[in-house]
């Protein structure tokens, strides 16, 4: 669901709107650090969040490479890479996020 935001992140920027608009800002002054491609760097943050075990993070992720088109088995794949780095277990739940996300928003 393209535009979805969670209730605390909205309440959050609603209480502190100057922090939000630095946040953002910040965000795209990293997007536009480097080289990376669009699709490259929403893959990029999909694995960091799977490394880092942010469930939250994992589903927005995945949502957001869903509505920039692409593909499910691409998305999967940061799941299935993480195995070797991030463990089995990381991995599988990360597995398991991404499959509801797919599954809700096909």
């Amino acid at each position: 669901m393209e535009g979805y935001l969670p209730e605390i992140y909205e309440r959050f920027a609603t209480k502190y709107p100057d922090v939000m608009r630095s946040y953002e800002q910040l965000a795209q002054q990293l997007h536009a650090a480097g080289p990376l491609s669009g699709r490259e760097r929403r893959l990029a943050k999909l694995g960091i969040a799977v490394g880092g075990g942010s469930e939250g993070a994992v589903r927005s992720h995945a949502r957001k490479a869903i509505a920039e088109a692409i593909e499910p088995d691409a998305i999967l794949q940061v799941a299935v890479l993480a195995i070797s780095t991030a463990g089995y277990p990381a991995a599988i739940a990360a597995y398991q996020w991404i499959n509801q996300v797919l599954d809700k928003e096909a």
